[in-house]
Parts: C-alpha cells; structure tokens; sequence
C-alpha cells in the first residue's frame, strides 16, 4: 500500500452519492480501497453535502435522487472543482433526447414498441472508453397493474443481474455507441472514466437501450473475485490518469 507523502500532493476524492445511499449500494465496496492501493485517497459523500465542493475531485458513484433533483443537481456539478464524468456530459446524458442525437448518428435505438425489452438486455461495461466485463439485466419494468420492487432504502429498483459472455459483435456495437457519443460531446473516448451501454438484440441486430454516462451500476457483484479485483484496479488506474491529465498528479501541487 502506498502511503501518503507530506511533500506530494495528494488530491482529495469524494465518492458522490445521495442522503438515502451515503456508501451506495454495496456494488461500490472495495473502490475505496483499490483507489487507496494507488496512493488515492477517497471518501463517500452525499452529493449536496456542501463539503463536496471542497473536493480536488469528485467522482458520481451512487446520485440515484439526481433526476427528481435535475436543475439543482446540474447547478452543483458545474461548481465542483473537477468532475468524472465531467459536467457537459452529465448534463447531455441527463435528457433522454441524447437519443436522438445517437440516432442522428447512425446508432440503432429502441422503439417504443421493441417486445424485446421484456427480456432485459446485456449491460457492456466500459472503463476509459475501453471494454472491461458485461452482465444481464433482467426486465426493470413489473407486469401491468403492479408497482416494481424496490431496494429498502428506496432509492432504486432491484434488479436481477447475471455475469454474461456477449458476443464480438455486441461489443463492436458498444464502441461505436462510445464514438458516437464522444464525437457529439467533442472529447476524445477515454475521457469517459466509466460507461454502461445497455444492448437488446444479439450479435445480428444489436440495439441501443440507453447509455449511462452519469453513475451507472458497474456490476462489480457479478464478477468473481479475482476479476472484480483486476477490474477495480483498472478503475483506479483510470482515476489515476484522469488526475494527471486535469493537472492533479502528485507533483502538480506542494503542500506546505
């Protein structure tokens, strides 16, 4: 374990959540650990604490109250010194009209009539804009006249998850959603610290659910040990590379 220099900086990190999930789900356990391997140092916080905004970074984790709370939560992400994802994608990804800007750009999005979406779809994680592991969701949405199943906080529908194996094709179809996406934001893919691209279809006629750019359920849970482990370390690392490049690396800064 890397332990904290007095003469290097080191950035504080917040872990953003929301007053009902202040640690999140549980999905998240072991971030905090695998960022601290890397010499980071976080903590979890409600989104509207204000001490948020004292933060050398902030990463969105668990905000599930974020869309009741759009314009207030919007206004806080532009004052937080530096976010992941950052602010313009949060607040393009935080419109459901961001489907149609893919649409626009050639990616196959669902109708609202697609009997597929019964079936849950394929959930292709990304970290840095690069494949990391995929899980099934089942179906969020209860047969008609019954309300859906929620966790006991409230805060979210508990879903059914499964590890998956999706096919080269399904996974082509995910980087393309990424381009596109970057493209339209105008950054380069890797800026994206974490993406979720929610596919129905198989290999012959993938199709876009929706993309989740702001604090998507990574499915860290669904991963055996030894691959949750790798795949939380590359989340570090990725953290890691978004500090060097908004100018956080430990010598950017000299504390006193």
């Amino acid at each position: 374990m890397k332990l904290a220099r007095p003469n290097v900086f080191h950035p504080r990190i917040v872990l953003a959540s929301c007053p009902r999930l202040i640690e999140g789900d549980g999905d998240d356990a072991g971030l905090v650990d695998a960022l601290r391997r890397r010499g980071l140092h976080a903590r979890w916080m409600s989104w509207d604490d204000p001490r948020t905004e004292e933060a050398d970074l902030v990463i969105l984790r668990a905000t599930w109250d974020y869309a009741e709370r759009r314009a207030e939560f919007l206004a806080w992400t532009a004052r937080v010194r530096n976010l992941l994802n950052a602010p313009s994608v949060v607040a393009w990804n935080s419109d459901k009209h961001y489907l149609r800007d893919l649409a626009a750009a050639g990616i196959a999005t669902m109708g609202p009539s697609d009997p597929r979406v019964d079936d849950g779809g394929t959930a292709l994680v990304f970290l840095g804009g690069e494949q990391a592991h995929a899980f099934t969701k089942g179906p969020i949405l209860p047969p008609q006249g019954t309300e859906p199943d929620v966790d006991e906080s409230g805060a979210h529908a508990v879903e059914t998850l499964t590890p998956a194996d999706p096919d080269f094709e399904v996974w082509e179809f995910g980087h393309t959603v990424l381009d596109a996406a970057a493209s339209h934001l105008g950054i380069p893919r890797n800026e994206f610290l974490y993406a979720r691209v929610d596919v129905i279809g198989g290999a012959d006629n993938p199709v876009l659910l929706q993309l989740e750019l702001i604090e998507p359920g990574l499915g860290w849970r669904q991963l055996d040990d030894a691959s949750r482990e790798l795949g939380q370390r590359s989340f570090a690392l990725q953290v890691e590379s978004a500090c060097e490049r908004l100018g956080l690396g430990p010598l950017s800064h000299r504390r006193p």
